[in-house]
């Protein structure tokens, strides 16, 4: 079994409207000094197959086919 961990977030550049609103209500909370807020998704993932670098090739086309839109996020993977 091989866990891993698939962050995706938006690329540099693309508006952020819910990080934008995050970034105002904790202002609102009354924590200052938020200079930007970017909001992501996280997926923890186990998969059967035991060797690395194939899991690592199979979460990459999970990633290019259905957890990431590759237009406009990137995304990272961490096996351990």
């Amino acid at each position: 079994m091989t866990k891993a961990r698939v962050i995706v977030t938006l690329k540099n550049g693309v508006l952020d409207p819910q990080g934008k609103a995050i970034e105002s209500a904790l202002g609102g909370l009354g924590f200052a000094g938020v200079a930007g807020v970017r909001q992501g998704k996280v997926f923890d993932v186990v998969l059967e197959e035991t060797d690395p670098a194939k899991a690592e090739e199979a979460l990459r086309k999970m990633c290019e086919q259905l957890l990431a839109n590759t237009v406009i996020e990137d995304f990272s993977i961490s096996i351990g």
